[in-house]
């Protein structure tokens, strides 16, 4: 048990979760001098990022699609003491009646869809022509009606909408859709960060690297209310619920969920891409198909596909963006600042849709508030 292991042992830091908030955080006060215990509730380290070979000796991304971008120089130039890169630009497409066009919508979508002749002088005009102006924009369905129009509102967004949250567009605040824009160009890459790529070795040998300090005491299968009165510590770093740390004193958060499908096929690629998006209807219960090995650049016989299923029930990896939930989330943000030396970094603690990116960001610069 953890705590007779290390019951004689005071830490700086408590470090519940080895994701990136936590193995960031981990390794920059281990590198300062400072005594680290990180546990994670899994038997593996890297939580949602976390990739492995399969039993055909696919290296999958077992959570969903991850690639690392970011226009940050000190995230990248950071995380690139701990790994080499891929270069890898990520390439997502759409399947609408068993055709696949580009996504994020840009003028290659609109010619192959409706058999147009569009540049970037001419696609502004016609988006224009589509739109449906709204005097207030009070939702997702809004912002994407005036922003595309309803066709491609209903060919790319409100069914997929419908599948991945539980509920339609109208239902749901603006914030999940501030990626939403026109994109008045050919650039069929899904992201346009300058730096770009995914771990040569992947992501659970970067996070081991990251955690790999004399400093460093980690402890799987490891959940924290049965340790948190048994360790000696100064510091928790928490990136769990943030409702569930509190007993949900004021209620649950709502979290979406993903059930993977994996299926293993005798051929080098299985589709053109690494993900395709399901997204014209909901007779297909499956968001999309993600196929690792586009990314991992794998030189294998054999690919591994995932489907992943949205629901509302298993392990939370969105937070629901709807503002009855923000409102909620923003009680518990105010009983943390009351909480001493006690930290929230990450997607489930901060209740917030954070990237990889991000989140290392925010651990990097939590660590010198508290730290110096």
């Amino acid at each position: 048990m953890v705590e007779k292991k290390h019951k004689n042992l005071k830490f700086d830091f408590l470090i519940v979760g080895t994701g990136f908030s936590g193995a960031v955080f981990a390794q920059r006060a281990a590198n300062k001098g400072y005594s680290v215990l990180i546990i994670d509730k899994n038997n593996f380290i890297g939580g949602a990022s976390h990739d492995c070979y399969n039993s055909d000796g696919v290296l999958i991304h077992k959570f969903g699609a991850h690639i690392f971008h970011t226009n940050n120089k000190i995230v990248w130039d950071y995380l690139s003491n701990f790994t080499q890169w891929i270069d890898y630009k990520h390439k997502v497409k759409a399947n609408i009646g068993g055709k696949l066009y580009s996504f994020p919508i840009n003028i290659n979508t609109l010619n192959s869809l409706y058999n147009l002749n569009l540049d970037e002088k001419t696609v502004l005009k016609y988006l224009e022509n589509q739109r449906i102006i709204k005097d207030t924009i009070e939702n997702s369905e809004d912002q994407i009606l005036s922003t595309f129009g309803e066709d491609l509102y209903k060919k790319f967004y409100k069914f997929y909408t419908k599948k991945q949250w539980g509920v339609w567009p109208s239902q749901m605040f603006l914030d999940i859709n501030k990626r939403i824009e026109i994109r008045p160009n050919f650039n069929d890459n899904y992201f346009t960060d300058i730096y770009q790529g995914i771990p040569k070795q992947g992501y659970t040998e970067l996070i081991k690297n990251i955690l790999q300090h004399k400093n460093i005491k980690i402890e799987l299968n490891t959940k924290f209310d049965l340790i948190k009165n048994k360790i000696n510590y100064k510091n928790l770093i928490y990136t769990g619920r943030i409702d569930e740390f509190y007993n949900f004193k004021f209620g649950k958060l709502a979290y979406r969920s993903i059930n993977f499908e994996y299926e293993t096929i005798e051929k080098e690629f299985f589709q053109e891409v690494a993900v395709v998006n399901f997204t014209e209807n909901l007779k297909t219960k499956y968001t999309r198909i993600v196929e690792s090995k586009r990314m991992t650049k794998q030189e294998i016989p054999i690919t591994t596909i995932i489907k992943e299923f949205p629901t509302s029930k298993g392990e939370p990896y969105y937070p629901m963006p709807q503002i009855k939930y923000s409102e909620l989330y923003n009680k518990y943000k105010s009983l943390s600042a009351l909480t001493k030396n006690t930290y929230f970094l990450g997607r489930l603690a901060e209740y917030k849709y954070l990237n990889m990116d991000q989140v290392c960001l925010n651990s990097l610069k939590l660590f010198d508030e508290i730290c110096g």
